[in-house]
């Protein structure tokens, strides 16, 4: 006669949570933002186990994200169309203290206003040489950089006449692909601001500026680049704002539904 082993339960894994402050990041809900009140869950949100899967990674290293990857200017035959830009900054904890080994992502348009995505059906003409995606790993002082084209305001069907002030979309890992950060990083002075309801979705408007980027004349290549600076907190009095659940990795499809 035999016997069956026992076998361990199973445990989830808990990773350290954090309750943002209310009234300051952007709700789900948004009602001038219309494709918010579909996807903004009606019913309390179910919390789901961690298991190994979800927290453990991102695994990084030089062989899988290359100083190339953040250069959108150079990955094909020709030189993309626009103006070419750096943006730079540092990602920080709220205490100030620079966050290494992060993976950030960008998305953008192109110089005319257009994704290189097969549901934008803007008529604005699409870059051959510009696919509009990069990423790089901070360094040992929280720092990343990316060489790329400014984009440009692109219409979409939310309201009458409605068009989207220029912006690159961020992604943030943290230590786990379940610790993903997502917001959006505008120019300075843009003229669409007033009217536009994805940065007006963000009630502080203390901390609607702290999305927009700093134009840097350090930072400025000479014959070359104009530089732009944006710090990116992840926490605290000064943290930058993060669309959360539904919202997050949803918004250029949002996008594309209003076209």
């Amino acid at each position: 006669m035999t016997t069956e082993p026992d076998l361990e339960p199973t445990v989830s894994l808990d990773l350290p949570a954090y309750q943002r402050p209310a009234g300051v990041h952007p709700p789900l809900d948004s009602p001038a933002y219309r494709s918010s009140q579909f996807r903004a869950p009606i019913q309390p949100l179910v919390p789901l186990p961690h298991w190994l899967t979800e927290v453990t990674g991102p695994l990084l290293g030089p062989e899988r994200v290359t100083a190339g990857d953040a250069d959108l200017t150079t990955r094909h035959a020709g030189e993309p169309l626009g103006e070419r830009i750096i943006v730079t900054g540092r990602v920080l904890d709220s205490d100030g203290k620079p966050v290494p080994d992060s993976l950030i992502e960008i998305w953008q348009a192109n110089s005319a206003g257009r994704y290189a995505h097969g549901v934008d059906d803007h008529p604005a003409p699409l870059d051959p040489n510009f696919d509009g995606a990069g990423r790089c790993v901070t360094d040992r002082d929280g720092r990343y950089r990316f060489t790329t084209i400014k984009p440009g305001a692109y219409p979409w069907r939310n309201h009458l006449n409605a068009w989207r002030p220029a912006h690159i979309h961020f992604s943030l890992f943290g230590r786990a692909f379940t610790q993903r950060l997502i917001t959006q990083m505008y120019f300075p002075g843009d003229p669409l601001f007033a009217q536009d309801p994805i940065f007006n979705s963000v009630p502080d408007p203390k901390a609607r500026e702290r999305m927009i980027a700093r134009f840097d004349l350090d930072v400025t290549e000479p014959d070359w680049a104009i530089g732009y600076t944006w710090d990116i907190v992840l926490r605290g009095r000064e943290a930058t704002m993060f669309e959360t659940g539904a919202e997050a990795g949803a918004e250029t499809g949002a996008e594309a539904d209003h076209r």
